[in-house]
């Protein structure tokens, strides 16, 4: 690849997502219940998460009973969830505090897990490299975060030190992680029925009812206005106006949710990188755009941005490192931990590669 801050031109010989042209291996640990067909039904998903059967049997050419059974499948296995990304002012008035830890020998596992309980915690990780433990945690309120890290994390048995960094600014997140397995026609058919919303995304204005709709579409990003209508005691009229105004604003943002190995992507690190101050916007947006993409944001700490990103194994990772990476003007230094395993993401636990668990966030109503 060769980049330029700002900018991202991928040459030929990258794969990213995919299992496409211009791809240098076929290294895959996925499942064998996958086949190519739940791939495609996957990629159709993540480009429209509310696509009725009908619309996903269409356009991948498919009867709608197959879609039907494997959609099902895919989600009573606990491969697959539709889950809704809810913006951080929907959650609470503090950003995300993305979280190092030191921890003291033979006690990372046990740091991770006792991590992953607290109910702030959306993700947690034993990694290796910059840390032994890795988080993301939302404060319920900007002025609990203190006392998250100093007291409630700090206080965890076996914790030796800590390091947080602050979100600022998201450029990827998992919404626009992708396979590329359609064909362009596929794609502009799902992209009319999920369009892009250019909403602020803030919770500025939302009324009780409306972040009731919200943590309901955070569990099941699927669920109908007549479901939602059901389960929250709301005319189905009015379930359907607030679902509409919610995805419009970008304050939900309905996606799949499923572990990158499963999809042939068994690596993954998170990347903290320093750059030149006249720099950070446009290596963010270039960093955004990047097929190993999962999360990009900027930050306020020590570093400019985090980067976490998914690979098919070690060369991948060191191509971007050492390609990629090297190739941008403006990057000062860079600091990766690699992920040994993940105990939950988006608030959702993970057995393995299994989702174990609904989302649910401890925050302010």
């Amino acid at each position: 690849m060769v980049a330029s801050a700002g900018v991202w031109e991928p040459d030929a010989s990258w794969s990213g997502p995919s299992g496409g042209a211009g791809e240098r291996r076929t290294i895959s640990v996925m499942p064998e219940s996958l086949d190519a067909a739940d791939l495609d039904l996957v990629a159709a998903l993540q480009r429209a998460p509310r696509a009725g059967v009908r619309l996903l049997a269409d356009v991948l050419d498919m009867s709608t009973s197959t879609v039907s059974r494997r959609l099902t499948r895919l989600v009573d296995e606990r491969l697959m969830k539709v889950i809704g990304q809810v913006n951080w002012s929907v959650v609470s008035d503090a950003h995300p505090q993305h979280l190092w830890i030191s921890a003291q020998p033979g006690t990372a596992g046990q740091v991770a897990r006792d991590l992953a309980a607290l109910p702030e915690t959306q993700f947690a990780a034993v990694t290796s490299g910059r840390s032994d433990v890795y988080g993301i945690l939302q404060p319920s309120a900007r002025a609990d975060g203190a006392d998250l890290i100093t007291e409630r994390v700090g206080g965890i048995p076996g914790v030796a030190s800590t390091h947080t960094e602050i979100a600022l600014r998201s450029y990827a997140s998992a919404a626009t992680w992708l396979l590329d397995r359609l064909a362009p026609e596929q794609e502009a058919r799902l992209r009319a029925e999920n369009p892009e919303h250019r909403g602020t995304g803030g919770a500025t204005g939302l009324s009780a009812e409306e972040r009731r709709v919200a943590r309901a579409l955070q569990q099941d990003g699927r669920a109908s206005a007549a479901d939602i209508a059901r389960r929250l005691e709301l005319s189905q009229s009015t379930a359907y106006r607030m679902i509409q105004a919610l995805l419009e604003r970008g304050a939900v943002v309905p996606r799949v949710e499923i572990e990158p190995a499963v999809l042939g992507f068994p690596l993954e690190a998170v990347i903290s990188l320093t750059t030149e101050l006249r720099s950070i916007t446009g290596i963010a947006e270039a960093l955004g755009r990047h097929p190993s993409a999962r999360f990009v944001s900027t930050v306020a700490g020590t570093a400019s941005m985090i980067y976490n990103g998914a690979f098919r194994d070690e060369d991948d990772l060191s191509d971007l490192l050492t390609g990629d990476l090297a190739a941008i003007d403006g990057i000062k230094a860079v600091e990766v931990a690699v992920m040994l395993r993940v105990l939950t993401r988006y608030w959702l636990p993970r057995d393995g590669v299994l989702l174990a668990g609904t989302p649910q966030v401890s925050a302010p109503t």
